[in-house]
C-alpha cells in the first residue's frame, strides 16, 4: 500500500467525522445557515493564501524541475479556488478585507507554513495532503446521488469535479515519492486532518460565538 493510501486509511476516522459534521451536512442538504457559510468563506480565503504560499516554499525546495513544476501547478489550482471564493464573497456579502483570522485558521496556517519552511518535500506533502484528499472525498460523497439544486451546489460541484481530482492525485504522488512513513510524517498528516475538523467546527460555532 502506498504511503498516501496508508495515511488516508489510518485517518479515515477523522475524514468520516468531517463528513458527518453538522457544518458539512448543512452544505449537503442546503440547510446550513448563510452566516456560518459566510464565516467559512472568509476564513478559507485566509487558509488558501497560506496554502498557496506553502506550495511555493515547497517548490523552492524541489529536487528537480519536474517537482518544481508540479508544486507550481498545485499553487495555480489554489489561485483558481481563491477566485471562486471571491465570487462566494460577493454572493454572500462577505468583505474579505475586514475578516479577522480565527484561532482555528491561525493554528492550521501556522502549522502549514512552519512545516513548509522547516520540513523536507515528503513532510510538506504529508502536511498538505489531508486538505486535498479530504475535500475530494467530501465532494464525491456529497455528489454521490447527484448534485442537489440549492444554495451550496457550487461548493459540491467544485470539489466533486474532474478538475479537482487530478490536483489531489498530484500531491498524493509527491507524498508517495518523497515521504517516509515515520512517526513525524504520520503525526503531521493526522494533525492536519484534525485542523480540518476544527476548521469546520469553528465555522459551525461562528454565529453563536459572535453573538
Amino acid at each position: 500500500m502506498s504511503i498516501s493510501n496508508e495515511l488516508w486509511k489510518n485517518n479515515h476516522d477523522l475524514a468520516q467525522a468531517c463528513l458527518e459534521h453538522p457544518f458539512i451536512r448543512g452544505i449537503a442538504d442546503g440547510t446550513l445557515e448563510p452566516q456560518k457559510f459566510a464565516y467559512y468563506v472568509g476564513q478559507d480565503a485566509f487558509f488558501l493564501e497560506s496554502f498557496a504560499r506553502a506550495y511555493s516554499i515547497a517548490a523552492a525546495k524541489a529536487p528537480d524541475f519536474s517537482v518544481f513544476t508540479t508544486f507550481h501547478n498545485l499553487a495555480s489550482g489554489v489561485l483558481v479556488e481563491l477566485q471562486l471564493h471571491q465570487s462566494y464573497a460577493c454572493k454572500w456579502n462577505v468583505d474579505l478585507q475586514v475578516q479577522q483570522l480565527g484561532n482555528a485558521t491561525r493554528r492550521y496556517t501556522d502549522f502549514l507554513l512552519a512545516t513548509a519552511w522547516g520540513g523536507d518535500i515528503g513532510l510538506i506533502a504529508a502536511a498538505m495532503s489531508p486538505c486535498m484528499a479530504l475535500y475530494a472525498f467530501l465532494g464525491k460523497e456529497l455528489a454521490g446521488d447527484g448534485i442537489p439544486n440549492h444554495q451550496y451546489a457550487d461548493w459540491i460541484r467544485t470539489y466533486s469535479s474532474s478538475d479537482f481530482q487530478p490536483l489531489t492525485e498530484q500531491l498524493a504522488s509527491l507524498l508517495d515519492s518523497y515521504g517516509i512513513n515515520t512517526a513525524t510524517v504520520a503525526s503531521a498528516y493526522r494533525y492536519a486532518m484534525l485542523c480540518e475538523l476544527n476548521f469546520f467546527q469553528a465555522a459551525w460555532e461562528s454565529v453563536s460565538s459572535e453573538q
